[in-house]
């Protein structure tokens, strides 16, 4: 219970904190949110999986083309608690275009802040 809370609070964070742009709410978010499928979580099992950004562009792009089970990437028991994916209605140029802002509005390098530390050999 907390943790899907917390999970919540923060897709809502990060929802706020940047627009959505409209090929992300239109293909992907609209649909996400109303069936209270975590699109982070989704977007960070992708990064854990596949780590590169072309690896799970390539993934995305055959996966929502053919959205069977035993090709997403998520567990099986995932597909208990949400309904499997319906085939989108894209073109390939739209459906590229929609995974790279899909990819690039959840992006965790965007959100990371490093902080510059000085070390004893660097001037003041």
């Amino acid at each position: 219970m907390v943790n899907k809370f917390l999970i919540l609070v923060l897709f809502a964070t990060l929802v706020q904190s940047k627009e959505v742009p409209p090929l992300v709410q239109q293909n992907c978010l609209n649909c996400h949110m109303q069936q209270k499928i975590p699109s982070e979580f989704i977007y960070r099992r992708y990064l854990m999986k596949l780590s590169t950004k072309e690896r799970i562009k390539e993934h995305l792009f055959s996966y929502l083309k053919n959205p069977e089970i035993a090709n997403s990437i998520m567990p099986k028991q995932f597909f208990l608690k949400f309904p499997k994916k319906k085939a989108l209605d894209l073109n390939d140029t739209l459906l590229e275009e929609s995974i790279e802002a899909y990819l690039d509005y959840f992006d965790v390098k965007k959100k990371l802040r490093l902080k510059n530390h000085r070390t004893a050999t660097t001037p003041k």
